[in-house]
């Protein structure tokens, strides 16, 4: 596990960010964390990394985002008002098996059983004056994501 402070929003942006330069092709994020945590920030981020032109906003109400034009493309869905049932109905778990660039999932404990089998798990907390993200990679594929995503952040 790598666990990080970020005493502000502009790191939550550049944690991201750092991701979206090395993310490769199935790179597959879950995200969790409270209300305003940083997950739509780190979001943005992680769409500045991959270069994708528009800004990348919340998908609470659409459910599902594509964004083109980056480097890779960039599905952005937020499961906060899904059931596993439900995701499973709009393809969301075919999508994350098959999209072809880089997925995150906002409220991914919602639909944990649609995750793949390999992925990267960002918990982000509030904590005094910032918040951590705790992160894991759940598979080999993403332990190998996640120490590039560590050099990258770290330089």
């Amino acid at each position: 596990m790598w666990s990080v402070f970020l005493d502000s929003l502009p790191e939550t942006i550049a944690l991201g960010d750092a991701l979206g330069r090395v993310a490769p092709l199935g790179t597959v994020v879950a995200l969790h964390g409270d209300l305003g945590a940083g997950k739509t920030s780190f979001g943005q981020g992680v769409g500045l990394g991959l270069g994708v032109p528009a800004p990348v906003v919340s998908p609470t109400f659409v459910l599902m985002a594509e964004y083109d034009g980056g480097r890779l493309p960039l599905m952005h869905a937020d499961a906060y008002r899904l059931t596993a049932d439900e995701a499973r109905s709009i393809g969301l778990d075919e999508a994350l098996e098959t999209w072809p660039g880089v997925a995150l999932v906002e409220w991914a404990s919602r639909i944990e059983e649609h995750l793949p089998a390999d992925f990267i798990s960002v918990h982000l907390r509030h904590v005094d004056q910032g918040r951590t993200a705790e992160v894991a990679a759940c598979g080999p594929i993403h332990e190998r994501i996640l120490a590039d995503w560590v050099a990258a952040f770290e330089v």
